[in-house]
C-alpha cells in the first residue's frame, strides 16, 4: 500500500506540473514552447537585429539555426478568422486570436486589444509591426503583419521593412517524447517489482 501511494503521488505530480504550463523554456532559455498551440517561439523577438522586407524576413527565418536547431519560419496568419473584429473579405483588426501572433498576444500572454502589458518571458519585443509568413490571397505584393504594440493585424506591401520573429512548428525537447515515455514506463515497472518483493505482514 505504501508503494501504491508513492506511485500515485509521483504520477499526480508529473501530470499536475504540466497541466497549467503554457510556455516552457527550451534551448536553455533561447526559445519557449507553447504547450497549447504546439509552437516554439524564439525567445529574442528581435534576433534579426532590425527591420527587414518580407522576402528577407522569410529568408532570415528559413536560414536560422539556434543551438543546432533549424526549421524556423515566420508566424502564420489564419484567413478567414472569425475572431477578428473587422471582416471585409479578409479578417483584420483587433482580437484576431486565430493567427499565431494573435493567439500568443491575446491568449497565451493575456493582453487586451490596444496595449502590450505582458511580454511574458520574451525579450526585445518591439512596439511595432512584425511580419507574418502569410501573403494576401488577393495580391501577392501584400502580406500580413501583426502589431505587437496594440494587437492589430492587417496587410501591407511586402517591400516595407518590419520586424521578424521566428517560430518553429512543434516542440524542441531535450528528451525526445518516446525516450521520456520509456523512462517513465521503466520507473513504473521498477515500482511494481519493489511492491511484489515486499513481504506481506
Amino acid at each position: 500500500m505504501k508503494y501504491l501511494s508513492l506511485y500515485l503521488t509521483t504520477a499526480l505530480l508529473a501530470v499536475s506540473s504540466n497541466a497549467n504550463a503554457a510556455l516552457e523554456s527550451r534551448l536553455n532559455g533561447s526559445a519557449f514552447y507553447d504547450t497549447e498551440t504546439n509552437l516554439t517561439w524564439l525567445a529574442d523577438a528581435n534576433a534579426a537585429g532590425g527591420k527587414l522586407n518580407w522576402n528577407d524576413a522569410n529568408q532570415w527565418a528559413l536560414n536560422l539555426n539556434v543551438s543546432g536547431v533549424s526549421g524556423w519560419r515566420l508566424a502564420d496568419t489564419l484567413q478567414p478568422d472569425a475572431s477578428c473584429d473587422e471582416q471585409s473579405g479578409a479578417s483584420f483588426g483587433y482580437n484576431c486570436s486565430g493567427s499565431e501572433f494573435g493567439n500568443l498576444f491575446y491568449n497565451t500572454l493575456g493582453n487586451s486589444a490596444g496595449a502590450l502589458t505582458n511580454a511574458g518571458p520574451f525579450s526585445n519585443i518591439q512596439s511595432s509591426f512584425y511580419w507574418s509568413a502569410t501573403e494576401s490571397a488577393d495580391d501577392n505584393s501584400l502580406a500580413w503583419y501583426f502589431n505587437m504594440q496594440d494587437g492589430y493585424q492587417d496587410i501591407i506591401d511586402i517591400s516595407n521593412e518590419k520586424y521578424a520573429w521566428a517560430v518553429k512548428s512543434g516542440d524542441i525537447s531535450s528528451v525526445p517524447v518516446p525516450a521520456a515515455m520509456w523512462l517513465f514506463g521503466s520507473g513504473l515497472l521498477a515500482l511494481a517489482g519493489l511492491a511484489r518483493r515486499k513481504p506481506v505482514s
